[in-house]
């Protein structure tokens, strides 16, 4: 039994029966590619992830200067290779290029997508997995981070922490209004560090986000972070979880921003804990790891040792 046209990305749905194309190669290709990407958004995948998978596909057939019904091993072993040789790309990112081109060879080969039959009729071959466990990396151990990185020290940590402070209080000591984003982004980086928040379920919070914890009352308005764009899994919503605040100086940081400096960005009706400034639409969220991280972290002096002198109330210690 042959099912014709029930499934999302199926040759049926992009490629119309008896008609000519003026550019058959470029042209089906195309169509499998919008084939796939609609075979994972049906599966729930994330938008990053669909296009992530297109544009290395595309590369992979740049590379080769093929189509995908010409594509073989070798192909691939010379790519992977080039990419590891010549830009050395780390062994996680070789992984994903190496992925992302067997998912594609896999929805392409599916028989129930019927894009093998229609490369073998309108060009006398048809698309083969090119991607197997003999010539690409295996994931084996969950934490493949270079070795030659680490956390930081709690001293580079109270250094860095330090420095944020006195980038505000220089900036803000010529007058410049570009003191406020530099005092955000500092008690962004110290709210991240207090709750153990990825950079996006960090930039995701809201001001209502913040709440008390009844076993944890000497924490006040700012007892527990409730971090609702975890990690997703595949396919799956972002999860949730709450997490409760542990040290003593969290809740005057908070308290600070909240009360005292967030009001001067004009950020009424913005639910974002960490608003924009200036001509930002309601609900903008600001993002210091894209903007403010590198030149901090350029400008610091990198030591280590422990400073004092605060611009804030708080500070980790």
């Amino acid at each position: 039994m042959r099912f014709r046209g029930t499934a999302q990305g199926a040759a049926t749905l992009h490629l119309a029966d008896g008609v000519a194309l003026l550019r058959p190669e470029e042209q089906v290709f195309t169509a499998m590619l919008g084939g796939f990407a609609n075979q994972q958004l049906a599966r729930n995948l994330a938008r990053s992830t669909v296009e992530g998978r297109e544009n290395t596909v595309k590369a992979f057939a740049a590379y080769v200067n093929a189509f995908p019904w010409q594509w073989t091993p070798a192909m691939v072993d010379e790519w992977l290779g080039d990419l590891r040789s010549l830009r050395d790309l780390k062994r996680s990112t070789i992984r994903s290029y190496s992925e992302a081109v067997r998912a594609f060879c896999h929805f392409a080969t599916d028989p129930l997508y019927e894009w093998a039959a229609t490369c073998e009729e309108r060009f006398g071959s048809h698309p083969v997995q090119v991607v197997h466990e003999w010539n690409t990396a295996v994931h084996i151990q969950d934490n493949e981070a270079d070795a030659k990185k680490r956390a930081f020290t709690k001293a580079e940590l109270h250094a860095f922490f330090a420095h944020c402070d006195d980038e505000v209080a220089r900036i803000r000591a010529f007058g410049r209004k570009g003191w406020l984003p530099a005092f955000r982004d500092a008690t962004l980086f110290k709210t991240a560090y207090a709750f153990g928040t990825r950079r996006n379920e960090t930039r995701m919070l809201d001001a209502a986000d913040f709440g008390r914890n009844p076993h944890g009352a000497e924490y006040g308005e700012f007892g527990l972070c409730r971090v609702r764009f975890g990690k997703a899994k595949k396919g799956s919503p972002p999860m949730r979880r709450s997490v409760l605040t542990v040290w003593d100086w969290t809740p005057d940081i908070l308290d600070e921003w909240f009360t005292e400096v967030r009001p001067l960005f004009g950020a009424e009706g913005n639910p974002a804990a960490w608003p924009s400034q200036g001509s930002a639409p309601a609900g903008a969220r600001a993002s210091p790891d894209v903007t403010r991280t590198p030149t901090l972290l350029l400008t610091w002096s990198g030591a280590t040792s422990p400073r004092t002198g605060r611009t804030g109330r708080g500070s980790p210690t």
